[in-house]
C-alpha cells in the first residue's frame, strides 16, 4: 500500500511525507500543479502504472498570499485576479485532484482522502469578516468535498473523504498572520495531531469537516 501527498514541498506536506510509515509518493510543483489538469492526470497515470494500492491521499496544496496578493481586510480591497487565483488553487485544484484520484481508491478496503481546508472557510463560524477570497474559496472546497463524498460512498462505501483544518502552523503561509496569543505549532506536531484523527476515521465520517483535534467544524 502507498500514501500520496500533494503539496509535498510545503511545510505541512513535507511533514506528512516524513511522518508516514509506509511508502509515500510526494507530488509538488512544477511536476504537479493543481492549476494545470494535465499534470494531475499524468500523476494519476503514474500511480496506475505503478500498480500500488492507495491507502491515504493528502491534499496539502493551498494559496493564501503571494504574487503581490494578500488577504483582503475589506470588501473594497477585492481584486478579480486575486479571487480567481484563490479559487483556482484552493477549490478547483482540489476538485481536479478528486476527479482523477478518487476513482483510484480501492473498492473493497478502507482508504482515506484528506483535503486541507481552513476554519475561516466555515460560514457558520465567520464572526470577523475579511479575507473574502480565501474564505469563499475554502467554503467552496468544503462544498466540493461534501458533494464528492456522497458520490464516492455509492461506489466505494469503505472510502473516506474529509476536509480538515490544520490549525495555525509555522509555515511560510502563516508567518504574516501568526499574531500573539495564537497557538502556532511546528508542522511535525500539527501533522501528528491530524494523523491521530485520520487514523480514527470510519466510513460514517465521510463528507465531514474536522478540526485538527477531531472536533467537527460547522459549515
Amino acid at each position: 500500500m502507498v500514501s500520496i501527498v500533494f503539496g509535498a514541498s510545503g511545510g505541512i506536506g513535507a511533514a506528512f511525507v516524513d511522518a508516514l510509515d509506509q511508502p509515500v509518493l510526494g507530488y509538488s510543483r512544477p511536476a504537479v500543479d493543481v492549476t494545470h489538469e494535465a499534470s494531475i492526470a499524468a500523476a494519476a497515470a503514474d500511480v496506475v502504472a505503478r500498480g500500488e494500492e492507495i491507502d491515504l491521499i493528502v491534499d496539502a496544496t493551498g494559496f493564501l498570499h503571494g504574487g503581490g496578493f494578500m488577504p483582503e481586510k475589506t470588501f473594497g480591497a477585492i481584486e478579480a485576479a486575486h479571487m480567481a487565483h484563490s479559487f483556482a488553487v484552493n477549490a478547483i485544484g482540489p476538485a481536479l485532484l478528486m476527479k482523477h484520484f478518487l476513482p483510484l481508491l480501492p473498492r473493497e478496503r478502507r482508504s482515506v482522502f484528506v483535503t486541507l481546508s481552513a476554519k475561516v472557510g466555515s460560514i457558520g463560524d465567520n464572526r470577523a469578516g475579511g479575507w473574502v477570497s480565501y474564505r469563499a474559496a475554502k467554503a467552496a472546497l468544503n462544498q466540493i468535498m461534501h458533494t464528492a463524498a456522497i458520490e464516492l460512498q455509492r461506489k466505494r462505501p469503505l472510502a473516506i473523504l474529509v476536509a480538515m483544518h490544520p490549525g495555525t502552523v509555522d509555515t511560510k503561509l502563516s508567518v504574516p498572520f501568526a499574531k500573539a496569543g495564537l497557538t502556532v505549532r511546528p508542522p511535525a506536531v500539527a501533522v501528528a495531531e491530524m494523523l491521530r484523527v485520520i487514523n480514527g476515521l470510519t466510513a460514517a465520517d465521510t463528507g465531514r469537516f474536522f478540526n485538527y483535534d477531531g472536533t467537527e467544524l460547522p459549515w
